[in-house]
C-alpha cells in the first residue's frame, strides 16, 4: 500500500451501489481539491462478462473475479465493499488485515456477532494507520450536515422529541420478485436493517446522542413472492415459482436517547406513493428542524424565539457557498441530487486518510446501529417489550 501519491481503489461488487460509488470515485477528485489523487484501479464481481461490462461503463481500469487476489495485491490502497451484507465481514476483515483502507456500505453486517468482529478488526487496523468508514451516506447531504451543525450550536435549544420515518413503496405489488433483499441469509433483515438503519444513524448523527433502549414491532405483509429469474440494477423479474419472504416489510419502534428523550422510528417498503421518503424532525425548546429526502436541497427551520406574529417554518435552500460541501459545486440555487452525497463521502474518506485521522462514521458506530436493530428484533419477539441496546 502506498503512503503518498494517488490512492488506488478496488471496488468489490457492481450493482446499484456499485454505480453510485463509481460515480463518486470518478467525480470527487474533479470537484474537490483532494489532498491525494484517486485511481479507479479494479472492479470485482463473480460474473466475468457482467463485471467487464460494468468496468467499461463506469470507467474502472481493470475487471477481476477473485476479490481475495485483489485484496492481496500490493498496488491496491482502498477496498470499497458494495456487496450484500452477508459478505461484508469476510471481505472487510481480510482487507483490513492486508493493510487496506476500507469503505463498507451499510449495514455493517447481517448480525451483531459479525459486526463485533469487524469493529475489532478496524480498531486493530487503526493502530497500524489503516482507516475504515461505513457508508451511511445521508449524513453527507448538505442540508442534513447543516442541520447537525445548527443543532450542535444550540439553534433549536434542548432537544425534546425526535421523529424519523423512512418510507418506500417498491414492494406494494405482491408480484414484485423475491430478490436477495427479501432473504434473511443474504440481507440480515428487511426494511428494519436496509432503511431503518439509516433512520437510526441519522437521528444519532443529528442529535449527538445514542439510542439506548427500544420497543418495537415488525411485520411481513406479503409472505411469498415469485422467485427472481432475472435482475438488472435494483429491478428484477419473477417466474412462476413462489418463495418465502424471510425478512420484515415494516418496522415501527420507539427509542430512548441518552438524555431520556423519546424518538419514534418507522421503516417501511409498503408506503404506497412514497418513493424514497426519509423524513426527520427534531423538536427543541427554542425551535425545530425538519427534512425530507424527497426534497433534499431544503431544510425547514422553526425559530420559537421570533415574535409570535413572525413564527413559522422557514424554507432554507441549502445551496449557498457557505453550506457544507457546496464550495465545489454550482452557484447558489443550482440544486444537488442523490449522487452528490457519495462524492462527499469520497472527499471525507480521502481527507481522513491523508490526514491520518479516523473518518466518520466508523465501524464502532456501525456496530452500535447493528445493536439497536438487534434490540428492535428482540423487542418484537417479546410482544414489544422495552429492550436495552446491548453495548459493552
Amino acid at each position: 500500500m502506498t503512503e503518498t501519491g494517488a490512492l488506488r481503489v478496488a471496488m468489490i461488487g457492481y450493482g446499484f451501489m456499485g454505480a453510485t460509488h463509481s460515480q463518486a470515485w470518478r467525480t470527487a477528485p474533479r470537484v474537490f481539491d483532494l489532498p491525494r489523487g484517486v485511481e479507479m484501479a479494479v472492479i470485482v464481481g463473480r460474473d466475468a462478462e457482467a463485471v467487464e461490462a460494468a468496468r467499461a461503463k463506469w470507467g474502472w481500469a481493470e475487471a477481476a473475479t477473485d476479490w481475495r487476489e485483489v485484496v492481496a495485491r500490493d498496488d491496491i490502497d482502498v477496498i470499497d465493499i458494495v456487496t450484500p451484507g452477508s459478505s461484508h465481514a469476510e471481505i472487510a476483515i481480510a482487507a483490513l488485515e492486508a493493510g487496506k483502507h476500507v469503505l463498507c456500505e451499510k449495514p455493517l453486517a447481517n448480525t451483531v456477532a459479525e459486526a463485533e468482529v469487524m469493529a475489532a478488526a478496524a480498531r486493530a487496523a487503526r493502530e497500524r494507520g489503516v482507516r475504515s468508514m461505513l457508508g451511511f451516506t445521508y449524513r453527507r447531504v448538505p442540508a442534513l450536515t447543516h442541520a447537525r451543525d445548527l443543532i450542535a450550536a444550540g439553534r433549536i435549544g434542548t432537544v425534546q422529541q425526535v421523529r424519523a420515518a423512512y418510507r418506500q413503496d417498491w414492494l406494494v405489488d405482491p408480484k414484485a420478485p423475491l430478490s436477495w433483499r427479501l432473504q434473511k441469509d443474504l440481507a440480515g433483515s428487511g426494511a428494519l436493517g436496509d432503511i431503518g438503519g439509516h433512520a437510526v444513524d441519522l437521528v444519532q448523527f443529528l442529535t449527538g446522542q445514542r439510542v439506548t433502549r427500544v420497543t418495537g414491532v415488525l411485520e411481513t405483509i406479503v409472505r411469498q413472492r415469485p422467485v427472481e429469474t432475472e435482475r438488472s440494477g435494483i429491478a428484477g423479474v419473477g417466474g412462476d415459482e413462489l418463495g418465502d419472504v424471510t425478512v420484515d416489510d415494516l418496522a415501527i419502534f420507539t427509542g430512548r436517547l441518552d438524555s431520556g428523550v423519546l424518538a419514534s422510528f418507522e421503516a417501511t417498503r409498503f408506503a404506497t406513493g412514497r418513493k424514497n421518503e426519509l423524513r426527520v424532525e427534531v423538536s427543541g425548546t427554542e425551535g425545530a428542524i425538519a427534512f425530507d429526502l424527497e426534497d433534499l436541497n431544503v431544510l425547514w427551520l422553526y425559530d420559537r424565539t421570533a415574535p409570535a406574529t413572525e413564527q413559522g417554518f422557514a424554507r432554507v435552500i441549502v445551496t449557498e457557498p457557505g453550506h457544507p460541501y457546496l464550495e465545489g459545486w454550482w452557484p447558489a440555487g443550482h440544486m444537488l441530487g442523490y449522487e452528490h452525497g457519495f462524492s462527499h463521502q469520497v472527499k471525507d474518506l480521502v481527507d481522513a486518510i491523508a490526514a491520518g485521522s479516523d473518518p466518520e462514521p466508523g465501524f464502532d458506530e456501525g456496530l452500535h446501529v447493528q445493536r439497536v436493530l438487534d434490540a428492535v428484533e428482540r423487542s418484537a419477539a417479546r410482544d414489544a417489550a422495552w429492550t436495552a441496546v446491548d453495548d459493552d
